[in-house]
């Protein structure tokens, strides 16, 4: 059986950098992977590098619940078109402005609705990392989405489980498929622990499994029944 280090070290044999997360803003691309490819930092890990991208990163995390990044892209490009890619215009905009420039992400009312609720807290964090706890606390914030800001945007070594990630480690036999998320988190960060012996590495070896994971996943694990053809992981 497949280890969980392992699975990492094939898939980024074979895909490569993924280059998470992407930004608008960035001229940076990545055209082998699945989907959008504009916005990709491919093997360049000191992003996000200012305060304004690190929020497009928090903002990205909310918008992209039950929905595909293409989606998440438009909706980032209709505010940077209207120049509302920061917590201070997003919250001059009219109400239907907003609603109206993030509706390709789905569920355009309750995205609004935990945006607004986030962006207070962002702007009250100067330049203090949050905890996971305090993510959390926040209305519209559950773990894959605070997960992924404190991984992506703040830096922080936390994996980040969607059900790609699921989708796989079943089909591995790994875990079952009633595994909770903390269960999966935990099991993936304590194995890849156990491996990498430099804290430095966690963060970017944690942003590109997960981006593996889901590239991975898209190519083999959208449709059922999953990972059929699955060749590179022997997934049945």
């Amino acid at each position: 059986m497949l280890k969980i280090y392992s699975i990492y070290k094939q898939l980024y044999t074979a895909y490569g950098s993924q280059g998470w997360w992407p930004l608008v803003g960035h001229a940076g691309t990545n055209p082998t992977k699945t989907g959008a490819v504009q916005g990709y930092h491919v093997g360049d890990y000191s992003f996000p590098r200012n305060r304004a991208e690190q929020f497009e990163i928090c903002l990205g995390a909310i918008l992209t619940q039950n929905t595909a990044w293409l989606a998440v892209e438009k909706s980032l490009l209709n505010l940077k078109n209207i120049n509302a890619l920061t917590p201070e215009a997003i919250m001059q905009l009219r109400e239907d402005a907003f609603k109206t420039a993030i509706r390709p992400s789905g569920y355009h009312n309750q995205k609004a609705r935990y945006i607004k609720n986030f962006i207070p807290f962002f702007q009250g964090l100067g330049d203090r990392v949050p905890t996971r706890e305090e993510l959390l606390n926040i209305v519209g914030i559950g773990p894959e989405t605070a997960d992924s800001m404190l991984l992506y945007a703040f830096g922080q070594p936390e994996f980040v489980v969607d059900a790609y990630t699921k989708r796989i480690l079943v089909a591995l036999g790994l875990i079952a498929e009633n595994a909770t998320y903390a269960g999966v988190k935990q099991l993936c960060e304590e194995a890849l622990q156990k491996e990498i012996t430099d804290p430095k590495k966690l963060v970017p070896i944690y942003q590109e499994f997960h981006a593996l994971l889901v590239e991975h996943a898209k190519r083999y694990y959208a449709k059922k029944p999953y990972g059929q053809n699955d060749s590179l992981l022997r997934a049945g």
